[in-house]
């Protein structure tokens, strides 16, 4: 322990600081835009390594720096990391509170260095300071962040540095406060030692959270439509699959309804792609609007969309295919008619490129029939 007195576990702080920084700076220059509040996660660790190097030269500066200032520097990287989870989590960032709660905690902070010196009030307010902090982050994780891995990590570093922090307000009440922060006492770098870790694991939560929300933003790519938000081909056709060999097991099958907008390329031609885009994506919304909550949409190439309708017999899907035609039909500027192709699952020896076939001829009747209808194949 004689090797891990408080100074090089500061040091060893400002160093996993610096080090965190680079990456999350890296990430904050390639991650997409949409991926919020990693300049603030990315702005955290630099604050705090500012706050390492100032304890670390305690002694050798003044106490505006080495005390108030390195203090101010480690609370206002915590209220940052703090606002770059908010901004991540979709939510406005509340400076403006905080930055009241910075300039109160200065006035402390001068107070007991300066007017009234006492180390163990001093260190007390930081603690309870901090804690209130944490408990703040964490209260807003635990209603915002959701249940994947990278935000419960954030929120048991949290509470288990709380938990640390509990223990430190115990001991100054106690009146076991020591004599500095440079003391070289066990209590002291473990209380050291429980803040360089908390540094270095908030810095690879949010790595963590940021890299999570990344892939979750590819695989949406990479499976939805990016113009009406409905499936892409590819990932409606694996749910069609994967719907039939559950059919082949339990029976039940689906209905699969193949749609087209009727003259949609007169529409192109008369108003512009532009307006046909918006002739899309309204029929997209208007349409998951009417569905069922199992139902999927798919976008199967330009103007017409698949829906998969499970468990629904031909009934059903006749049901469907009619709220979707009277939804069309509302009166609104980007209202379109569509025509509709519907087929249901007729037994275990069933197969997807049979359905569509079927879906596909009960299509091409609707249009030859007149447009803006259903058949049934």
């Amino acid at each position: 322990m004689t090797n891990l007195d408080p100074r090089s576990m500061i040091a060893l702080g400002g160093f996993m600081s610096a080090v965190m920084a680079m990456v999350l700076l890296f990430m904050r220059r390639h991650y997409p835009p949409s991926i919020r509040g990693v300049g603030g996660w990315a702005a955290a660790p630099l604050i705090w390594l500012g706050s390492t190097l100032l304890f670390g030269m305690r002694g050798a500066i003044p106490d505006w720096l080495g005390l108030v200032l390195a203090n101010q520097l480690l609370v206002l990287g915590n209220v940052t990391y703090y606002m770059g989870t908010r901004q991540f989590l979709g939510q406005p960032p509340t400076w403006r509170t905080w930055n009241w709660v910075m300039a109160g905690s200065t006035v402390v902070f001068i107070y007991l260095t300066y007017w009234a010196p006492n180390y163990p009030a001093r260190v007390g307010f930081f603690t309870l300071l901090m804690g209130v902090l944490y408990a703040v982050q964490l209260r807003f994780m635990l209603r915002h962040g959701g249940r994947n891995f990278p935000v419960r990590l954030v929120e048991v570093v949290l509470a288990l540095h709380m938990l640390v922090l509990a223990v430190r307000l115990g001991s100054i009440v106690a009146g076991k406060a020591g004599s500095g922060l440079m003391e070289a006492s066990v209590f002291q770098t473990l209380y050291v030692g429980a803040y360089v870790l908390t540094v270095l694991m908030l810095s690879i939560g949010a790595v963590l959270m940021a890299t999570d929300r990344l892939r979750t933003e590819l695989e949406h790519l990479a499976t939805y439509d990016s113009l009406t938000q409905a499936l892409n081909r590819r990932a409606l056709l694996q749910r069609c699959e994967d719907e039939l060999e559950r059919a082949q097991r339990y029976g039940n099958g689906p209905s699969i309804m193949m749609l087209d907008l009727d003259n949609f390329k007169a529409v192109n031609d008369t108003h512009g792609h532009q307006h046909g885009d918006a002739v899309l994506v309204h029929f997209a919304e208007r349409t998951r609007q009417v569905l069922r909550r199992a139902d999927r949409l798919g976008r199967y190439g330009g103007e017409e969309f698949l829906v998969l309708l499970p468990g629904a017999d031909t009934a059903a899907a006749v049901g469907v295919a009619q709220r979707i035609h009277a939804t069309l039909a509302s009166g609104h500027p980007l209202d379109c008619q569509v025509s509709i192709g519907l087929t249901s699952w007729t037994g275990p020896q069933e197969t997807l490129d049979a359905m569509l076939s079927r879906a596909d001829a009960a299509l091409y009747r609707a249009k030859a029939e007149g447009r803006n209808r259903t058949v049934v194949a």
